[in-house]
């Protein structure tokens, strides 16, 4: 299972980290992202997502169906 959100499309972005002499390095700052049993009211089931704690905080605000509608995706295939 790849590190992406499901409903967002959230992946891990390059960065750099760079010491106290100024020296760089590579590296891949990840999302975070949390598995979550989530109750979808309009198709009265729970539905399990990988999603980030940014779409999780979005859910709570919005809900779960109107969220999804409004990324277009379709959480009965899910």
């Amino acid at each position: 299972m790849s590190r992406v959100c499901q409903l967002t499309g959230t992946k891990a972005n390059n960065g750099m980290a760079v010491s106290h002499s100024h020296i760089r390095t590579k590296k891949l700052q990840q999302a975070n992202l949390q598995q979550r049993r989530l109750w979808w009211a309009e198709g009265k089931r729970w539905v399990n997502l990988r999603i980030t704690t940014r779409a999780l905080k979005t859910i709570q605000k919005k809900g779960l169906g109107a969220y999804a509608k409004s990324l277009g995706i379709d959480l009965a295939r899910l």
